[in-house]
């Protein structure tokens, strides 16, 4: 009974109807497509299996990367790894702290300033730096973008070297033509599936990294991009999915070298890394996507292959992330425009200290930069999925 479910399951799942062109069967997809011993090969779905363990990997190198070249960069930058200020030990204080609230309203501070005989404005300042002290230094977060700018910008420039020997680099409806028998090159094969290791590898990591206020919208930017990949390379719509990849990963690295800067405190160099940041980001994301990415998708692919039902799927989804295109875009320019009354971009407070007593109310309100999530919840830059592939970032 069981076995009649999975297989009744497995093929609606695979509906030959729903994933491929008319006149098309996974039947077809089986052989090679080349001559015998080739290694030409389709996409198959049991090659993104091999996802996993890349991306496990990649975590390793990561680790060996912050550790052993991320954080001597750091130090000889001057980024200490001094945290912040620790909260005086407090049994009563750490019991409420870690059982009950980190953010104590007016009523319960009363009460433990009554219970300890202590001002309101001290336990106050107890639970700010009691908060603080969990949050990561910057040279945590230094060595973190570092190791995200490195990636970024070998996957962007890898990208771009691989596809300037492609013919659909050139003329986009080479990624339809003889669809979907397209053969699977090794380099393409690389490509895709490195991407798509690194997303897990993001997912994994999402969980012991610095916690960002934006860490919900983190995890579902993650989920989409890796379900478009995977979606994109079953459906062998490889070719158009490397132009979409590589297109989004054009910005992601300006945005981590901001960040280093900084944190290294270099402000003008922060700034024009932003600022070039923000260009790419609209140039790339409202210039080149909607008039090469989904004028292929939508209507080259429809003149040369027509539309079935996955065909729909897969634009709706890229249509709906031109949305957020322009939304991301929007908070750019108008994050852009305040850091240019200011004078200066200001810092990443999704994971920064909490300010002082007497600063915090001056502070809240001034450093708002552009790496922050806005006071009334909507986020800013690391939201865009970005980083956006499919998605830095992004």
């Amino acid at each position: 009974m069981a076995a009649a479910a999975a297989a009744a399951l497995r093929a609606w799942f695979w509906n030959e109807r729903f994933w491929l062109p008319h006149n098309v069967t996974w039947a077809d997809l089986a052989g090679e497509p080349g001559p015998p011993g080739s290694g030409l090969q389709y996409p198959r779905a049991a090659h993104v299996l091999s996802a996993f363990p890349l991306a496990l990997g990649i975590f390793a190198v990561r680790l060996l990367f912050e550790r052993f070249i991320a954080k001597p960069c750091a130090i000889n930058l001057g980024i200490q790894d001094s945290g912040p200020h620790r909260a005086q030990p407090n049994a009563i204080l750490e019991k409420v702290f870690t059982s009950i609230t980190k953010s104590p309203d007016g009523k319960r501070l009363e009460g433990l300033s009554k219970q300890l005989d202590w001002d309101v404005r001290k336990i106050q300042r107890w639970f700010r730096h009691r908060r603080n002290q969990d949050k990561p230094t910057t040279l945590t977060k230094f060595c973190e973008s570092m190791w995200r700018f490195t990636f970024y910008f070998s996957i962007f420039f890898y990208g771009i070297r691989f596809l300037w020997t492609a013919p659909w680099f050139w003329d986009t409806r080479q990624c339809w033509y003889n669809y979907p028998f397209q053969p699977l090159t090794s380099r393409l094969y690389y490509y895709y599936i490195l991407e798509l290791a690194f997303y897990w590898s993001l997912m994994f990591s999402q969980f012991t990294d610095i916690k960002r206020k934006d860490f919900l919208i983190m995890f579902v930017h993650h989920l989409a991009t890796i379900g478009l990949i995977t979606f994109s390379y079953m459906n062998n719509m490889v070719r158009v999915g490397t132009l979409v990849l590589c297109l989004h990963d054009a910005s992601d690295f300006l945005l981590e070298a901001a960040k280093l800067a900084n944190y290294a405190k270099y402000q003008r160099l922060c700034d024009a890394f932003f600022m070039l940041f923000g260009v790419v980001f609209i140039v790339t994301r409202l210039g080149i996507y909607p008039f090469w990415i989904l004028n292929t998708t939508l209507f080259e692919s429809w003149e040369l292959i027509g539309p079935y039902p996955s065909w729909w799927l897969f634009n709706g989804l890229l249509v709906t992330l031109q949305v957020l295109h322009v939304i991301w875009s929007y908070l750019i320019i108008r994050t852009a425009s305040k850091a240019l009354v200011r004078g200066k971009v200001s810092k990443d407070d999704r994971s920064d200290v909490e300010s002082s007593s007497e600063e915090e109310d001056v502070t809240s309100n001034s450093t708002k930069g552009i790496f922050s999530t806005s006071s009334n919840g909507s986020n800013r830059l690391n939201g865009h999925m970005a980083g956006g592939q499919w998605t830095g970032e992004e």
